[in-house]
């Protein structure tokens, strides 16, 4: 029974895997022909099955072939989500940003701006398997330093320990940020034309500053129907429909 129920679930694997990579390329096809709307419909299909940065990818290249350019900036966004280090989005992300109106970089202290750099340059999954390798060679390290009667090794394994459990908690660190960042969803892309911000949620507030279609905006809080964002040095109300989450 153990050998038919693991059959059944490679036979179901091989089946969706197919059925997905033949909708990736009707995807590819309908992109090539320039059916973009099909194409779009297509990789949306894909991506609500299984996330998928090459996807993501590709829906963006859509949406801005579409002329949809605050939905191509939001598909690299989710496509450098799921794989940091995808040259090709980073350079359309880059190139599309600088089509949008407010282009505004992140102000950042440079010791935050790196720290950022440095967790974003991975994924989640790839940060923990790093800090659970680093922590049992640390492991090991204290294990050599507590076994071993030749002084050198000691010497090695006491260095190799403290550095390898030292760097396990960095790793774990930027897993634990990444993995707040992606439940908590606190980044956004304003999605419509010319928004502008209020000093308080509700209609009647005074007009703070305005965000253009593409701006990429910190979400703050939320009270109903309104988000508190911050742009650069700029914060206000604006509604939660102007705006989509990475």
């Amino acid at each position: 029974m153990k050998k038919i129920f693991v059959i059944c679930n490679l036979l179901l694997f091989i089946c969706h895997w197919t059925f997905a990579q033949s909708d990736f390329d009707a995807a590819n096809a309908a992109y090539a022909e320039g059916r973009y709307d099909e194409a779009a419909a297509l990789y949306q299909a894909i991506i609500d099955e299984q996330p998928n940065a090459q996807v993501y990818y590709n829906l963006g290249n859509t949406r801005y072939k579409q002329g949809e350019l605050a939905q191509a900036i939001l598909s690299y966004e989710r496509a450098l989500r799921l794989r940091p280090n995808y040259p090709d989005a980073k350079y359309n992300l880059a190139f599309a940003q600088s089509k949008i109106t407010d282009n505004i970089p992140e102000q950042d202290f440079f010791l935050s701006a790196w720290t950022r750099g440095l967790r974003n340059s991975l994924s989640e999954h790839s940060w923990l398997a790093m800090s659970i390798s680093l922590f049992i060679l640390g492991l090991v390290g204290i294990l050599l330093f507590l076994l071993s009667r030749m002084l050198w090794l000691r010497k090695t394994a006491f260095h190799l320990a403290w550095v390898a459990l030292l760097f396990s908690l960095v790793a774990g660190l930027n897993a634990g940020s990444l993995h707040r960042r992606d439940a908590q969803r606190n980044e956004a892309i304003i999605v419509q034309g010319i928004v502008n911000a209020k000093s308080a949620p509700d209609r009647s507030g005074t007009d703070l500053f305005t965000v253009h279609e593409g701006t990429k905006v910190s979400i703050r809080e939320t009270i109903g129907e309104w988000a508190n964002v911050r742009v650069g040095q700029n914060e206000g109300w604006i509604r939660l429909t102007c705006l989509e989450r990475i």
